[in-house]
């Protein structure tokens, strides 16, 4: 549709006032309802209907009524909103003719009260040209309901946030000057495309040029995705200009090797097949394609400088990097340093600990062999009753950790005063089978264990004479005993819950037949 500034001028205070009432409801509503309409605009005597009718007649509100009676914004309503927000804050005063038109945006010439003239860009997404945008763009993020007007407005004001950034950094943009809605204003570059050239008088520094300005970007964090002839603008004297930015993303992203590589590779097919100059021909050029991984680290190196040398791609949020992604990276990077510079220490300390439990381990056997059966330290740590009663899992991991290693029996086997790894394995297996049957108790699983031929019983008497030796709980055993102690309590646990509702069911059933006697 032809953007036709003309009946703006004819257009009330009214008339506006419901087409900014249609914008407001279309947050809610696909169509928005006549009722709602009058109610935001808040004019009295069917002035809302009145003013539809006009709006409707300019083309600026589309009405359906395949579901409902509504109205909705088009394209032409949306831009009246915009350019009347601009004009009202002084920005320009008159629209001109059209200078580009491109997938997903239309450009004019906009002129203010001064005579100073601008490009004004009206993003218009949802042509059919491209319709892709959920999978081509990260403008919705996790959305899954949206319009095309507000897809434009999420599209224009990521180009106006990057074009500023990048003008503001030195970048050979042109000058952001504000937004609105789906509108960017902007300084107009007096160029051509370079999609419009055929011969250029020094092919080999507007190559170079090209080059430089991806690796630029790519020092700053960014990569432009679209780095080609068609955002190109190159003027009389073979300087560049680079358009069009909202699709640029991080050089964190998953593919932005591929990215910055396809850039590269649009550049030279287009020297090679159009302008007729082949890089790799070119023996005076310092180099034909640049290095990526340079690039990667200048950006990180920029980005741990911080300040306004700092990534553009944290600054500015940018596909594939987020400030709250940075913030746990920076601290996740933060920890593993403190792992390493502490892990010198901390084999230092094992190793004292280990002489010095050398020297002392028989006291420690013999302090474990007088207390009998079940009166070792480790019965302590690892509960000497049954696992999981009276005992707390996160408090026997501090104790484990606080103990690095428990009392040993022969040939590497686990001393009978406290339950070893392998004895709770097999406490585990034999208590999977006495919570199968719900007739058993935990005390007959206990008895069949103990009847068990090729078992040691539960208590000091496993330890012979003889060297005796350290024998240090690993992680993967901690967090086996844990799993196994959290599977019984639960097991016990669904056995109450399931006596418990036995027994409200019995009782449920003997109120029932009083009842029927008449008690």
């Amino acid at each position: 549709m032809k953007l036709d500034v003309n009946a703006l001028r004819y257009l009330s205070k009214d008339d506006f006032r419901v087409l900014t009432a249609v914008e407001m409801g279309q947050k809610n509503h696909e169509l928005v309802p006549l009722e709602l309409i009058d109610s935001i605009s808040g004019l009295k005597h069917g002035g809302a209907f009145k003013s539809i009718k006009t709006l409707m007649r300019h083309k600026l509100l589309h009405h359906d009524s395949k579901y409902y009676e509504g109205y909705r914004l088009t394209y032409m309503g949306y831009d009246f909103l915009a350019i009347r927000a601009l004009v009202s804050r002084g920005l320009i005063s008159g629209v001109g003719r059209q200078i580009g038109v491109g997938k997903e945006s239309d450009i004019f010439e906009v002129t203010n009260d001064e005579g100073e003239v601008f490009a004004l860009k009206m993003h218009r997404l949802g042509r059919t040209s491209f319709r892709a945008v959920k999978s081509k763009r990260d403008y919705l993020g996790r959305r899954q309901n949206y319009s095309w007007l507000y897809l434009s407005r999420l599209a224009a004001l990521k180009e106006f946030a990057f074009m500023k950034a990048l003008y503001e950094h030195g970048f050979p943009v042109p000058q952001a000057i504000d937004n609105n809605r789906h509108a960017v204003l902007m300084g107009l570059v007096n160029a051509r495309p370079m999609v419009q050239v055929r011969t250029m008088a020094h092919p080999a520094r507007v190559y170079l040029s090209c080059m430089e300005l991806i690796s630029r970007l790519a020092a700053k964090g960014l990569i432009h995705c679209d780095f080609n002839e068609f955002n190109l603008l190159i003027n009389e004297d073979e300087e560049l200009t680079l358009i069009d930015f909202p699709q640029m993303v991080s050089i964190t992203h998953a593919n932005a090797a591929e990215l910055f590589s396809r850039d590269v590779e649009c550049i030279i097919r287009f020297f090679s097949k159009k302008i007729g100059y082949v890089p790799e021909q070119d023996p005076k050029l310092p180099y034909v394609r640049p290095d990526y991984e340079a690039a990667a680290a200048a950006a990180v190196a920029a980005a741990a400088e911080g300040g306004e040398g700092g990534g553009l791609d944290v600054e500015l949020e940018a596909s594939g990097f987020r400030r709250q992604d940075q913030k746990v990276l920076e601290e996740f990077l933060a920890g593993a340093r403190d792992e390493e510079e502490g892990e010198g220490e901390e084999e230092d300390e094992d190793e004292e600990e280990g002489s010095s439990e050398g020297e002392g381990g028989e006291e420690a056997d013999g302090t474990a062999g007088k207390g009998g059966a079940g009166t070792g330290e480790a019965d302590e740590v690892l509960g000497a009753g049954d696992p999981g009663e009276g005992s707390d899992v996160e408090a026997r991991l501090r104790a484990l950790a606080v103990r690095s290693g428990c009392a040993g029996g022969e040939g590497g086997e686990a001393s009978g005063s406290g339950r070893g790894s392998g004895s709770e394995e097999e406490e585990d297996e034999d208590g999977e089978e006495g919570s199968s049957d719900a007739g058993e108790g935990e005390g007959e699983g206990r008895r069949e264990r103990q009847e068990r031929p090729g078992r040691q019983p539960h208590g000091g008497g496993a330890r012979g004479g003889g060297g005796r030796r350290q024998q240090r709980l690993g992680e993967a055993d901690v967090q086996q005993i844990v799993t196994a102690q959290r599977r019984k309590k639960s097991q016990r646990e669904a056995m109450s819950r399931a006596s418990r509702n036995s027994t409200k069911s019995k009782g449920r059933k003997g109120k029932a037949a009083s009842g029927a006697d008449g008690w």
